[in-house]
């Protein structure tokens, strides 16, 4: 077969860097970032392993048939004819008895959505969902009620940018390699990164300056600045009055928000503030205040992450060098791609999860993943009988699993699509194993930005196992349920010529450097008079008649977290450049030889009151649930703070690597798959108690 090089997409993680793989005789030799986008053949640990994942045979190599209990692990292999049959059949069922809005579907969201969401969408159901509860919910939806757009409407300028702020975002260990690299040339530009979290980790190590603020208090630093800023004229002044509407109620409300008051609640002194407020106020407006990536964090989140849009908003920052750059897409150019999901239409049943009617401010583009159970065990709004998990793991995500299992008990059927064995695929009915990304060619996705295209995942090898790709399973589907005609195409090189139709490009212009550039330059809209915000306004809303009119404040006054009990900690998770937020690489050969298991983290003088020493193992309860894991201990953490990597804690025993190694950080968070202000999941409001195993 000889050898090649092939440009596509990575999908080791949601970050969907670009990369270039090189295949000798059909053996995925390398994989490397692609170096016409990312300056170079840089990429992460995850992408570089991906090698091992196409010929792991601990994922799932056939379609399978639960012949046992669900979640009891007995399968029953089965052709892909045997499978389809059975999972079409009982979709009939469901839609005959309780309609078709009673099946719902949810993947992990991204570019790579259109066969998923066509599919549930021709079959009439409007209940497509993704994993933002866990995730992004509240940003998305905070920055679509400030600016129209969601988190991901703009790209950061960061090679440009003389200040970068970040309340938690682990830039350079939560990696994206590009995003990582380009923050590591703003700093040898010469920029300023100020790095806000409640522990040390490697972007504060690279920080100008980094502070440790007391958990749950970001919002009041983020109030503060917004004081003083305003008190000193910080602001752009132009901007605000062109591109805003709301500045006098927002000044107005933050005046209680004395620096002084934030010092006392943050921990961080008023000087200290009062002096980045100045930096940033200087520098502007080549500043990013970082927007925030996995942000379900408390049940404020959404107001916290409405203050710092609004610390962009007036320090002018939106499409200004080094600032937020609002995206573009081929649309905006005439060169729109055509979609599956567009020609079919649109269901007028209401949401299973109350987006748009009992959250009327909530977007369904994300849907409310945490609302499911509850909906499965009261049948209100009505009942949903059968669940299609695309690539997506709710019973590795959600807090409080058993509760979520539980629930899913009533469905008549849960379908697993997806590359491992997941937890909920373990627990489902069927499972239909894709081909990994190195496998298959999706569809043409927009490459949005300051400098729109196209961009391809290809296909660099031959199939491992007998697995299929989405395009085909999904219109597979479609056409047992009689809605194949919204999947017209016969393979997926003809799917992509019908997308490109009319664009003047062709599969084959992917070829040389894996994207089409539409055009040359960057294309930076009129900061006087070009900018389109997609709110009623058409500005910037620090006031949203929008979100008022349904009931929803535009501000809500600072509160205290919640009191820390006597003996207990704040349970903070994160990821690393390892691992996924999810279980999609704990149990990858290479990077399990790295880090196989979790830590928790907590302070050496907590401790030293607990009698802990480095490397003990420890009893970590919360309302009766006990995790066992072994004890790091460190100066730099905030002292009510534990801190532990998420993604372990692996119930299926057939991903030998993983399974049983560390621990559940998802199984402590009793009580929190519920719905906050913002639609996230408030995980960080989860306390523990820590003790030594004697």
């Amino acid at each position: 077969m000889g050898s090649k090089r092939v440009y596509s997409i990575c999908a080791m993680c949601t970050g969907r860097c670009p990369i270039v793989v090189d295949v000798e005789d059909n053996e995925v030799e390398h994989i490397w970032g692609n170096p016409y986008l990312l300056g170079g053949y840089n990429l992460c640990p995850r992408g570089a392993a991906g090698k091992t994942l196409l010929n792991d045979s601990e994922r799932p190599k056939t379609p399978l048939i639960r012949d046992g209990e669900r979640g009891s692990g007995k399968w029953r292999s089965v052709s892909w004819d045997e499978a389809l049959d059975y999972v079409a059949d009982n979709l009939k069922k469901v839609i005959d008895n309780y309609g078709a809005k009673s099946v719902v579907l949810s993947d992990r969201g991204g570019a790579i959505t259109e066969f998923e969401k066509a599919f549930i969408a021709a079959i009439g159901s409007p209940n497509y969902f993704n994993h933002h509860a866990t995730c992004s919910n509240s940003i998305h939806n905070a920055h679509l009620s400030v600016a129209g757009l969601a988190r991901n409407g703009v790209t950061y300028d960061y090679k440009n940018a003389k200040y970068l702020v970040s309340f938690g975002r682990n830039l350079l260990e939560s990696l994206v390699t590009g995003e990582a690299k380009n923050v590591i040339d703003m700093i040898e530009n010469g920029g300023k990164l100020v790095q806000v979290d409640v522990r040390w980790n490697y972007t504060a190590a690279k920080a100008d300056r980094f502070f440790m603020i007391n958990p749950g208090t970001d919002y009041a630093l983020a109030l503060a600045l917004i004081h003083v800023i305003i008190r000193d004229s910080l602001y752009d002044v132009d901007f605000v009055q062109r591109w805003t509407v709301g500045f006098d109620e927002l000044s107005n409300f933050v005046k209680p928000y004395t620096p002084e008051f934030a010092e006392k609640e943050t921990g961080i002194s008023a000087a200290d503030i009062v002096k980045l407020a100045h930096d940033v106020g200087n520098a502007k407006p080549s500043v990013i205040f970082h927007l925030g990536w996995m942000t379900a964090w408390y049940s404020n989140d959404f107001y916290l992450r409405r203050a710092i849009c609004s610390l962009n908003a007036l320090l002018g920052t939106y499409e200004a060098k080094g600032g937020l750059i609002i995206n573009k897409g081929p649309g905006s150019l005439g060169k729109p791609l055509k979609s599956l999901l567009s020609q079919i239409p649109k269901s007028n049943e209401p949401r299973f999860d109350g987006c748009g009617t009992k959250y009327p401010h909530l977007s369904g583009q994300w849907g409310l993943a945490q609302e499911l159970a509850s909906v499965l065990l009261t049948d209100e709004p009505y009942p949903v009988r059968a669940y299609i998990a695309f690539r997506h793991d709710p019973l590795a995500s959600l807090p409080d699993p058993d509760y979520i299992r539980s629930a899913y008990k009533k469905l008549d059927l849960l379908v697993s699509i997806d590359i491992n064995f997941s937890e909920t695929g373990w627990f489902s009915d069927v499972i239909l194993p894709e081909d990994t990304y190195l496998e298959r060619t999706d569809h043409v996705i927009a490459r949005n930005g300051s400098k729109p295209g196209y961009i391809l995942r290809q296909a660099a090898v031959q199939r491992r196992f007998d697995t299929r790709p989405r395009s085909w399973i999904f219109k597979e589907l479609a056409n047992r349920l009689g809605v194949g005609q919204y999947f017209p195409y016969n393979n997926i090189e003809e799917l992509i010529a019908w997308q490109l139709d009319g664009t003047g490009y062709s599969l084959e212009d992917f070829n040389e450097k894996g994207y089409i550039d539409l055009v040359d330059k960057p294309i930076m809209w009129d900061r006087v008079d070009g900018l389109k915000f997609k709110t009623p306004s058409g500005k910037i809303e620090f006031i949203s008649k929008k979100l008022e009119d349904v009931g929803v404040p535009s501000f809500i006054p600072y509160e205290k977290p919640i009191e820390l009990k006597p003996g207990r900690f704040r349970l903070v998770t994160s990821k690393c450049a390892l691992h996924t937020q999810g279980r999609t690489t704990s149990n990858n050969k290479l990077l399990n030889e790295y880090v196989s298991e979790n830590h928790i983290y907590i302070h050496e003088d907590r401790a030293n009151e607990l009698g802990i020493k480095e490397g003990d193992l420890l009893e970590v309860e919360n309302e009766g649930e006990k995790q066992h894991i072994k004890s790091k201990l460190t100066k730099y953490i905030h002292p009510d703070v534990a801190f532990m990597l998420h993604g372990f804690g692996d119930d299926v025993p057939l991903r030998t690597r993983s399974y049983g190694r560390g621990a559940s950080d998802i199984r402590l968070q009793k009580g929190l798959a519920k719905v906050a202000i913002g639609g996230n999941c408030p995980y960080t409001e989860c306390t523990v108690s820590i003790k030594k195993i004697k």
